[in-house]
């Protein structure tokens, strides 16, 4: 048994009711997009209390099962306006789902700022907020831990969040209890912030019960030991997701200067300093640490802490995102200065592709330089300030660029385009396309695949495919970067499901729940007036040759949405 917790903030009551067998498997995501749709909240203005915030786990939160405590955070987004899954590591999924809880949703607004509280033995409160109000995440945490406790996680919207602004996500407290793990994308820390709940304190407790334990426990160590045996995962413990840059910088597709670009030349012909491999190996020969598991019970450990020349502490984790949004695409070239920035973002509770997409477009009009950092702490200390132009930053890369008349501008659905440049990266184009979600890698990301010799219906059906495994991976509070051994064991999973809550899935319905996702999200944005011309890439992707390969965007909204259909027509046949 699980349970979903309702919470009227305009009443400060709580309900909740019980999920049995199958209903635990049919969250996440998947549930945040059902519910979502079922609510018929398409046409409301996504900063009024009628819009929910959802809060979901999958069936194996709570446990050791490795790379499956994730969080999946969901509203209609402001950013956007369409659906919005924004997904989590860290511990609060983790909390949840040792306490029982499936998920949570916020109704209504508070009148005044609140702390709600959860703990162990299932009491909700309604705490005064004041005295955390305007304080940057870390401190935030910190009160927050004096206050209620080491053994517990956070949820915090952070001070970009207090004032709705768009690129604000909600980041919980990591497994040493730092606040730097962010459901970043989407503005879902805005739709906090509106609903004035500075921040969700939940107690941790203990793996929660399931019927058969000992199987379970030998599916927790079966799927471990295949994680051990993979070699991208392999690969991903010893570099990380920063690995990609080495990847797309070699091949001319990382966003550099306002994707003017997709290469930065070694200084002096010497090693690539925005790489995974000199990342690593300089944060190594600090005292860094590497293999650093982003929630509990993780194998796969891609996360890390980078620290400075002293051996203290900048930020963690550095990630591939990161490092080219707001290092590469701004005009960056030392880590360090990407790791500072990184650390004042996770401060704001800001998602740092947006972030960086808005500055580069900033630097681009004109008003700052590449590779000003100064440039860019006056742009990150206006909406820690929460100024009129700090605000105005804070309202994201599309709203920026269209004040500033200002036509090169990455974005689809008005969400920045993430470190994955599509004249070249054509499966994860498509993705950013296509999805309902704006323009999100997660959704359905092939950087490796080879696109030069394929038609666009080939593109399409490897993009359908990655779709429908994120969408799996995302509705069953998986990480993605265990799809070499999840995509491949679905009877494993679904046999612990079984294990776990005599559920009755097979994995048929596995594979069809992330189908299934995906044809929700889209009902809810045809329902909020999207349309086909919504997928259209940004004009300069299609006109401007991408140095230094010389490649233009062949992807159009017309035709790849033609070959999907035709494919989603396929697998519903």
């Amino acid at each position: 048994m699980r349970k979903y917790i309702d919470i009227n903030l305009g009443e400060r009551s709580v309900s909740s009711r019980e999920l049995h067998g199958r209903e635990i498997a049919e969250c996440g995501r998947y549930l945040i997009a059902k519910m979502l749709l079922e609510q018929k909240i398409a046409d409301v203005e996504p900063l009024a209390p009628e819009n929910p915030l959802i809060f979901s786990v999958g069936p194996f939160a709570g446990t050791n099962f490795s790379n499956a405590n994730r969080l999946s955070v969901g509203c209609k987004s402001p950013l956007t306006g369409g659906v919005k899954e924004a997904n989590s590591g860290g511990t609060f999924g983790f909390a949840m789902g040792q306490l029982q809880i499936a998920g949570i949703t916020l109704h209504g607004a508070s009148d005044e700022w609140v702390i709600i509280r959860i703990t162990k033995d299932n009491g909700i409160t309604f705490d005064d907020a004041k005295p955390y109000m305007g304080l940057g995440n870390f401190e935030c945490a910190s009160k927050l831990h004096s206050v209620y406790g080491e053994k517990t996680s956070l949820g915090i919207c952070g001070p970009v969040g207090e004032y709705e602004g768009l690129m604000a996500g909600v980041t919980f407290s990591d497994t040493d209890n730092r606040p730097s793990r962010i459901a970043a994308r989407g503005g879902v820390g805005a739709v906090m912030g509106a609903k004035k709940v500075k921040a969700i304190v939940i107690d941790k407790d203990r793996m929660p019960p399931v019927n058969d334990r000992k199987k379970v426990m030998g599916a927790i160590k079966e799927y471990g030991k295949k994680l051990g045996e993979s070699a991208p995962v392999q690969t991903l413990r010893t570099t990380g997701t920063a690995m990609m840059a080495d990847i797309t910088n070699h091949v001319g597709a990382m966003p550099t200067r306002n994707f003017t670009s997709g290469h930065q030349p070694s200084e002096d012909g010497g090693a690539f300093k925005m790489g995974g491999t000199f990342i690593r190996e300089l944060n190594t020969s600090r005292g860094g640490q590497t293999e650093h598991a982003c929630m509990p019970g993780c194998l796969i450990k891609c996360s890390n802490v980078y620290v400075d020349d002293t051996g203290r502490e900048i930020v963690s984790p550095m990630e591939y995102e990161t490092i080219c949004l707001l290092g590469t695409n701004c005009g960056l070239e030392d880590p360090d200065d990407v790791a500072r920035m990184n650390e004042i973002a996770n401060d704001l509770g800001v998602d740092s592709i947006e972030l960086g997409a808005t500055i580069a477009v900033l630097m681009d009009a004109g008003k700052g330089g590449f590779g000003d950092v100064s440039f860019m702490k006056e742009v990150t200390s206006e909406m820690m300030a929460g100024s009129e132009i700090g605000k105005f930053y804070a309202s994201g890369t599309a709203r920026v660029g269209e004040n500033l008349n200002f036509k090169r501008v990455p974005v689809i659905k008005k969400q920045a385009i993430s470190a994955y440049d599509p004249r070249l990266i054509e499966v994860t184009g498509i993705s950013m396309m296509v999805t309902a979600q704006g323009a999100d890698h997660t959704v359905g990301n092939n950087a490796t695949f080879k696109c030069d010799d394929k038609n666009i219906e080939e593109l399409v059906a490897e993009s359908l495919r990655m779709q429908i495994n994120a969408a799996v991976a995302d509705s069953l509070g998986l990480c993605v970067f265990g799809r070499s051994v999840t995509d491949d064991n679905l009877e494993l999973i679904s046999n612990a499901i079984n294990d776990a809550f005599d559920a009755g899935v097979t994995p048929d319905f596995i594979r069809n729940i992330g189908l299934e996702t995906l044809r929700l999200e889209a009902a809810f944005n045809n329902a909020a007036g999207f349309d086909e011309d919504d997928d259209e890439l940004p004009s300069f992707f299609l006109d401007e040759p991408l140095p230094p390969t010389g490649k233009m965007a062949r992807l159009r909204s017309s035709e790849v949405n033609a070959a999907m259909r035709n494919l989603l027509d396929a697998h519903i046949g």
